[in-house]
């Protein structure tokens, strides 16, 4: 048989793994630990720190739709970002984009300050091939970038990474499997928060990696079992029940943001706006910063509040939300400036979206 299409192995996750009963939704597996048949054997499930029936079954469809051998899940996204670094020998070099989530730089920053890493950073394409040179170990991505919005071509950036010796980690949480496979592009690992859009709902807090290299997949998993930062029985199925919807969600929030996006173009409250034409996250730099507090607190279908990638609308201040720990001169330095707000745009009637921005922006913007 041909290999099943993403849209089908999202709808058919975790389907057909009860052989006993013929439960079509895969079990959620609560128990901790697992019988042995007879000594010396095992059934492939001995403590669920280790392996869980749920939590495979869930990692199995990830692995599948961003088509790589292997896949973990984690407890949050941080929990995966930290797994993966700890992997990096002491010592390495780091290039990341500059325009990252606040709490991976908060992270970053302690790392470095600790002696363990050594970060530079890069804000553009150009400047990042232009730092890309054998003193590099790692290349790590958000694309689209965190919140500006700005595209890296992970092709073009893993050719010359792997030229000159570095591997290529990839942040695939705005764009999902949906719009971007970055390690069909020849990245090395990638990296989701998935309780962003991989979930969909908001009531998940989870993180996942994915790799074809076996020995490092091989490291993830004995320090993932050491360490213990795994994924519940209960998250992993609510997860792989949100995985399901996926592309419909990503379509819906697609085509919402593109209407929403034509209007904030027209609009005089609004002076800049970033999106990359596909995904569900817009930014825009309203006329007056002064504006912010009364246009957030005007809002009434749009939530003002931390996270992204659900199917409620969202609106996030970056400098006193997701990217507060990341200094201000550094923030204005590359265009995060206090005037930009973040949207994450959900499944809802465009047109009840676009009206409460449109009441909103003419309340403050009169002010």
């Amino acid at each position: 048989m041909t290999r099943l299409k993403r849209d089908t192995l999202l709808a058919q996750a975790g389907i057909r793994k009860d052989e006993r009963t013929g439960a079509l939704i895969s079990p959620i597996h609560l128990s901790t630990t697992y019988q042995h048949p007879e000594f010396g054997q095992s059934t492939g499930f001995d403590y669920t720190r280790t392996k869980n029936p749920t939590r495979s079954s869930l990692e199995e469809t990830l692995a599948a739709i961003e088509g790589a051998e292997h896949a973990l899940v984690t407890s949050s996204g941080m929990a995966a970002l930290v797994l993966l670094f700890q992997t990096f020998p002491q010592g390495s070099r780091i290039l990341a984009v500059r325009d990252l989530y606040g709490g991976s730089f908060r992270w970053f920053n302690q790392q470095e300050e600790q002696g363990r890493f050594a970060f530079q950073y890069a804000q553009t394409p150009d400047q990042l091939f232009d730092q890309l040179d054998n003193t590099i170990d790692y290349v790590f991505l958000e694309t689209p970038t965190n919140p500006l919005m700005v595209e890296f071509d992970i092709a073009a950036i893993s050719e010359k990474a792997h030229e000159v010796g570095a591997k290529v980690i990839v942040d695939n949480t705005f764009y999902s499997p949906i719009y971007q496979n970055p390690l069909a592009l020849g990245a090395d690992v990638v990296l989701h928060s998935a309780t962003k859009y991989l979930s969909g709902h908001n009531d998940v807090l989870a993180g996942a990696l994915m790799t074809n290299d076996q020995a490092l997949y091989e490291q993830l998993f004995y320090d993932q079992n050491t360490t213990g930062p795994t994924l519940s029985p209960f998250d992993a199925f609510l997860l792989m029940r949100g995985l399901k919807t996926l592309a419909i969600r990503m379509e819906r929030s697609t085509q919402n943001a593109r209407a929403i996006v034509d209007f904030l173009e027209q609009h005089p409250a609004v002076k800049e706006v970033f999106y990359t034409g596909q995904g569900g996250m817009v930014s825009m730099k309203v006329a007056k910063q002064e504006m912010i507090p009364h246009l957030l607190n005007s809002l009434r279908v749009f939530t003002f509040a931390e996270s992204l990638g659900g199917v409620e609308s969202l609106i996030t201040y970056p400098a006193t939300q997701t990217h507060a720990d990341i200094p201000a001169a550094i923030r204005h330095s590359y265009g995060l400036t206090d005037d930009l707000l973040r949207m994450s745009i959900g499944i809802e009637d465009v047109s009840d979206l676009i009206e409460d921005l449109r009441t909103s922006l003419e309340k403050s913007y009169d002010l």
